[in-house]
């Protein structure tokens, strides 16, 4: 059965990537990815080799001027405009990432982070106990974890003040991350448009610059050819 992988591609490395795609698989054709309507392409080389590309935001709507579909394989320039016109390069990112036990937020422009606060909360992992033992346990965790999201969503809350973001990358545990967003204290930013959710380790800052770096990348997954295929 044919291998699956993804990466994120920075835009000013994307023209190399689909050089380096071209020269290993051979010519590719271009085509719009019909399963996805954020303007993501679907690259198919000869050797069976393929690779869906997918912008961080969706792109933008094309004038009645312009060509419908995806721009020629030929064309590497014209694919990456494409692929990142919902985007400006110069956007503020807000940045949340948590996960059980700890949380990293900042802003974020250019790729560089320029304001963060990162921390640690204990939440309790689950337990093997029984019967009210076991509730109690629960409980404990359930609030341990309300308090991360709560200290989570203040940190951030401050930081976006200070810097409003345009868009948010958020990461880590994906359910402490939409509680995160849904308090109040974060309500005015609830409604930005979002790039695609990054599952990350523990949220220490060095993870938390890493998100920055990749926040606006391309989201490629490629699917090797079949055995056996030439």
């Amino acid at each position: 059965m044919p291998s699956t992988r993804s990466v994120l591609v920075e835009a000013h490395r994307l023209d190399g990537w689909l050089a380096r795609f071209g020269e290993r698989n051979g010519a590719y054709t271009v085509e719009p990815d019909g399963e996805r309507a954020d303007g993501s392409i679907r690259l198919a080389a000869v050797n069976g080799c393929t690779a869906v590309l997918a912008p961080p935001l969706p792109v933008r709507a094309r004038s009645p001027r312009e060509p419908a579909g995806a721009p020629a394989a030929s064309d590497q320039r014209a694919l990456g405009e494409h692929l990142l016109s919902g985007v400006d390069p110069s956007a503020t990112v807000g940045l949340l990432l948590i996960r059980r036990g700890g949380y990293s937020v900042g802003i974020s422009r250019g790729g560089t982070v320029v304001a963060s606060k990162t921390g640690t909360r204990y939440v309790q992992g689950k337990t093997a106990a029984g019967g009210w033992s076991q509730q109690r346990f629960a409980r404990r965790r359930a609030n341990q974890a309300d308090a991360l999201v709560e200290e989570t969503a203040a940190r951030a809350a401050k930081l976006y003040a200070a810097d409003p973001p345009s868009l948010l990358q958020l990461g880590g545990d994906r359910a402490l991350a939409t509680g995160t967003l849904g308090e109040s204290a974060l309500k005015a930013y609830a409604h930005l448009p979002q790039v695609p959710f990054l599952t990350v380790p523990d949220p220490r800052f060095a993870v938390l610059k890493e998100a920055a770096r990749s926040a606006l990348s391309v989201r490629i997954t490629v699917t090797d050819p079949p055995p056996g295929a030439v």
